[in-house]
C-alpha cells in the first residue's frame, strides 16, 4: 500500500495495482519532487496531467496538496482499475481528479480546449517504454498544445536511462537523481530555478 503524504488527503492509502505491472514511485521521490514543486509555487489552483499514471499516486498528492482538476492517464487495465478505486475512496476530500483508461498516445492526439491546457505534466513511463516513444508523446505534447505558456513538465526514469530527447519548445533545467530513480524538469518559458 502507499499513501498520500500531505494535504488534504495526507495519510491516506491507495492501492497500487496487481502484479508487477507498474513501479509505485517511493515515498522519498514523492516526498523530494513535491516539495520542489511547493518550493516552485506551481501547485495551488494547477492543472495536472499525469501519464502513465499506475496507482495515480502522483496525480492524487498533486490534487491533495492543491491542484484544482487533475487527469490520470494509465492504459493497462488492473491498474486503471485501481486509479478509480483510489479516486472513489478520496472522494470525500479531493474533486476534480478524473481517470482516462486508455494509451497515452491516443489520449495525446486530439488536443485539448485552450482552456484546459495543463500546468504540470508528470510522466512516469514503464522502463520498458523506448525513449523514441517517450520522445513522440514529449512531442505530442508540445504540438499538440496541451502546455500552459508557464507550463513545468517532469519525467521520471531509471537513473541508467539517457535524458529525454525534449522538442522545442520545452527546456530542460534540472536534473534530480534518488538511488535508482532520476527526475528531469523541464520547462515551456525557458529554463526554470529550481532550488
Amino acid at each position: 500500500m502507499t499513501r498520500i503524504i500531505s494535504g488534504l488527503a495526507g495519510g491516506r492509502r491507495i492501492q497500487a495495482p496487481p502484479g508487477s505491472t507498474t513501479r509505485p514511485t517511493s515515498d522519498r521521490v514523492r516526498e523530494a519532487l513535491f516539495s520542489r514543486l511547493e518550493h516552485l509555487d506551481v501547485l495551488p489552483g494547477a492543472r495536472v496531467l499525469d501519464l502513465y499514471a499506475g496507482s495515480g499516486a502522483l496525480g492524487l498528492e498533486a490534487a491533495s496538496r492543491g491542484a484544482s482538476a487533475v487527469v490520470l492517464v494509465e492504459q493497462a487495465r488492473p491498474a486503471a482499475a485501481a486509479i478509480r478505486r483510489n479516486v472513489a475512496s478520496l472522494a470525500d476530500v479531493l474533486d476534480g481528479v478524473s481517470v482516462r483508461a486508455e494509451p497515452v498516445e491516443r489520449v495525446l492526439a486530439t488536443p485539448p480546449p485552450p482552456a484546459d491546457r495543463f500546468d504540470l505534466v508528470l510522466l512516469d513511463p514503464p522502463y520498458d517504454v523506448a525513449e523514441e516513444a517517450l520522445a513522440g508523446v514529449l512531442e505530442a505534447l508540445v504540438s499538440g498544445r496541451w502546455l500552459d505558456p508557464e507550463a513545468l513538465v517532469v519525467v521520471e526514469r531509471s537513473a541508467r536511462s539517457p535524458e529525454p530527447r525534449w522538442p522545442a519548445g520545452l527546456f530542460t533545467s534540472v536534473e534530480r537523481r534518488y538511488g535508482e530513480t532520476v527526475m528531469w524538469f523541464a520547462d515551456v518559458a525557458g529554463p526554470v530555478e529550481v532550488a
